[in-house]
């Protein structure tokens, strides 16, 4: 989330002796050792809101659907699904599936988890994902109960979902992690269910956690309980939490770890030239973006023209060529040119000093101030990283050079600094955005509702949030399209964030490694992973 692609490494692939059937090669550990970085923010779906929770539920977890290896939602925890015929009630038929600890995964256990998750007495930051279902939105708003949630267990293998209206990507969002199951028997006896590995910890995906070592080490290992277990061949994955680029990279050198870089680590930026000259780096362009919130409350990022002043004085060109190194592209716009083509180019130009003094000119007049040294200093903040605080520092370079503005670097650990930035305890702060699903729409609801659970910068408008509204409810693809380019064009025009890059996944990999699948989301999933 907030976010954000090869060989070397030696060969660890070959540790047991047998003989596999009759084709005489040695068996092959199927052991998988990476690194996630940091400690991910929770491993309960329903509160999950990062890239690393996410990389980590998505190995343990199986939604109604699952991504499958070819980018499209597949049979997941449900084996068939029948749509009404206005497109706005879908009837799930679930497998004869079990929980890792043996119970059955039953209807009822994704009837708690939803309902758990739009309760707005346990802060979901994505609650709004469920605004699809019927009465989503208005329970976490508070105006109608937790059960009046459109989703209902028919019998215990059967599930009915009825949403506000037909959204064509549904099948999409239930692959989402958001959309898991709970395990309602366990949770129900242990509100404190999540918080650590054992056997409260239920899930019921291909893999199961069996330790989880607080901002060390999580391991995973095969779950002999899931429904496609024949299919999983991978019996271990040990997640290490180094949030140091570097460090991750020698470990993989001396064949400590199978992977390093994106999606779940960081390779060093100054290698990156380096490993793509000798033929080892992998790099996919991915639906995600690099971008600077404001909090629009907190002066003088209040004011729009200071904002814009901020976001038309940087130079991202300059930033992806001598600064991040992978590929990134310079960002003029909310939306990936994936989802939205004329995104190439954006709705300003990069690096326009020009424009930018103008509007701090205006800024300054609104303020009642003379010049910019009235400004009192500005504090930008980012989580603990190389990569980040280098970006930070060139930009607090550029808007000192370019418009006479003082700023303050901040950094802190990444769960202490999400929660800084949910509650809006900060001025500017760096974040990242992962596609969850292809459709622009997932980038700009984020914004929708000012108190919204991934916002943050307080920023609301009401022509923008009736864009996003009324194409809900747009059957022409067309003109569904064109409103959400007419809600970004308010957005980008109030600049609430300055977007900096879209982003890439830079990554080196054990080449015995096969079937990792990294989406064009930027997630990945070991589901059918295994090394040769």
């Amino acid at each position: 989330m907030f976010l954000a692609a090869c060989s070397g490494g030696k060969d660890n692939a070959d540790g047991d002796k047998g003989k596999t059937g009759d084709t005489g090669k040695k068996d092959v550990k199927q052991e998988l050792r990476i690194n996630i970085s940091t400690e991910p923010f929770s491993l309960h779906p329903g509160l999950a809101n990062d890239s690393t929770s996410g990389g980590v539920i998505r190995q343990i977890y199986d939604g109604l659907t699952r991504i499958g290896k070819d980018g499209k939602p597949e049979m997941a925890a449900a084996e068939d699904v029948k749509t009404s015929d206005d497109l706005k009630t879908y009837t799930f038929k679930l497998r004869d599936a079990k929980w890792s600890n043996g119970d059955p995964v039953t209807a009822e256990d994704f009837v708690y988890a939803w309902q758990w998750a739009v309760d707005p007495a346990n802060q979901s930051q994505y609650a709004y994902q469920l605004y699809y279902v019927k009465n989503g939105q208005a329970i976490n708003e508070g105006n109608a109960k937790a059960d009046t949630l459109g989703v209902k267990a028919i019998d215990d293998k059967t599930l009915e979902v009825t949403l506000e209206n037909p959204t064509p990507y549904f099948l999409e969002l239930t692959a989402f992690y958001t959309y898991s199951p709970v395990n309602s028997k366990v949770a129900k006896a242990n509100k404190d269910w999540y918080k650590d590995a054992g056997d409260q910890y239920t899930s019921n995906g291909p893999f199961k956690m069996v330790s989880w070592e607080h901002s060390s080490k999580i391991v995973l290992e095969k779950n002999e309980n899931y429904w496609d277990a024949a299919n999983v061949k991978l019996t271990k994955i040990s997640m290490d939490m180094i949030n140091d680029g570097n460090t991750e990279l020698n470990m993989f050198k001396n064949g400590e770890l199978d992977w390093a870089g994106s999606p779940l680590g960081k390779l060093p930026i100054d290698v990156l030239p380096q490993l793509k000259s000798d033929g080892s780096l992998h790099t996919q362009p991915i639906a995600g973006v690099y971008w600077y919130k404001f909090n629009t409350e907190k002066p003088p990022l209040n004011n729009a023209n200071i904002r814009k002043a901020l976001a038309y004085a940087i130079n991202r060109k300059a930033i992806v060529e001598n600064v991040t190194l992978g590929g990134q592209i310079p960002a003029m716009a909310a939306v990936p040119p994936s989802m939205i083509k004329e995104n190439e180019t954006g709705y300003f130009k990069d690096n326009d000093v020009a424009k930018a003094k103008e509007f701090l000119a205006a800024g300054l007049k609104d303020l009642g101030l003379s010049d910019a040294s009235k400004l009192p200093t500005i504090t930008l903040s980012y989580n603990t990283d190389e990569g980040h605080q280098k970006i930070a520092q060139a930009i607090q370079d550029m808007w000192k050079k370019e418009l006479g503005i003082n700023v303050k670097l901040e950094n802190e650990e990444w769960k202490v600094y999400i929660t800084k930035l949910h509650s809006g305890d900060y001025q500017i702060g760096r974040m990242g955005w992962l596609g969850d699903f292809n459709d622009p729409i997932n980038f700009l609801e984020l914004f929708r509702d000012k108190k919204g659970g991934n916002n943050d910068t307080n920023w609301e408008n009401p022509k923008f949030k009736q864009l996003l509204t009324d194409s809900q409810t747009e059957s022409d693809p067309a003109k569904r399209l064109q409103m959400l380019k007419d809600a970004e064009a308010i957005f980008m025009d109030e600049m609430p964030v300055a977007p900096i890059y879209f982003y890439t996944n830079s990554w080196v990999q054990n080449e015995k490694l096969k079937d990792v699948v990294v989406s064009g989301l930027g997630d990945v999933q070991f589901k059918w992973a295994h090394f040769e």
